[in-house]
């Protein structure tokens, strides 16, 4: 009886607390909210060079326009089929480089891209392009094979072969795949990235990311939507 006159006493204390102690919690997540909404960029920065420095341009503006873009190149894919910038016309699309004997981390590589074609199965305009660093040894009969054991569904990922000069300019030149600042390389230099990039509808670069790691391919995921809808 005396217990329950104590607990009748201070009562109302804990009530107080219990109402404080929810309001903080209500506090602390509507902060939470805010710091992620105003965390959020109006859009993606652009890139133009190996140092991956972001730009921070406005979409539509002179400066986009004369920025840096993937250039015109002229390959094949599984299917034997030649693709070009056109194949690419009006879509984003996301490129890494492999090769199909590669035992170290092109499988990897291969799960992550199959994660994002997976989220935009049914989604035109995202597209994903793979290039072979190897081109004499990944023929086309190579290359469609591996598509087949690696779930590949045909024109919406492409393994591109091709002239290996193109292959590895396009790499080190124009995407700025590898990580070697001020290093010199030749064609006889392997070239072997991790790195998965973000190609927006005018062929510009706008992310750059770990194909190895889950949360960088959540982000790229992420990215992709929001340049869909940038680019409405």
């Amino acid at each position: 009886m005396k217990l329950l006159k104590e607990i009748n006493k201070y009562s109302p204390l804990l009530i107080i607390l219990l109402v404080l102690s929810t309001s903080c919690k209500n506090e602390q997540k509507k902060e939470d909210i805010i710091t992620v909404e105003t965390s959020r960029v109006d859009y993606l920065p652009y890139y133009e060079d190996e140092s991956f420095t972001p730009n921070w341009i406005t979409p539509g503006s002179e400066e986009e326009k004369a920025f840096h873009k993937i250039p015109d190149f002229k390959l094949v894919n599984q299917l034997g089929d030649t693709i070009s910038q056109n194949t690419f016309k009006d879509k984003i699309y996301v490129t890494d480089f492999f090769f199909t004997i590669c035992p170290g981390i092109c499988p990897q590589l291969a799960e992550s891209m199959l994660k994002v074609q997976g989220e935009f199965i049914d989604d035109p305009e995202v597209l994903m392009l793979s290039h072979s660093v190897m081109p004499t040894k990944d023929s086309v009969p190579v290359l469609k094979e591996y598509a087949k054991s690696h779930d590949v569904i045909d024109n919406k990922w492409h393994l591109a072969t091709g002239d290996k000069k193109e292959i590895y300019d396009l790499g080190r030149n124009q995407y700025f795949v590898e990580n070697d600042l001020g290093v010199p390389k030749s064609l006889d230099d392997f070239l072997h990235t991790e790195n998965f990039l973000l190609i927006d509808r005018n062929k510009h670069i706008r992310g750059i990311y770990n194909g190895l790691n889950r949360a960088s391919i959540a982000q790229l995921i992420t990215d992709i939507k929001a340049l869909k809808k940038e680019q409405l």
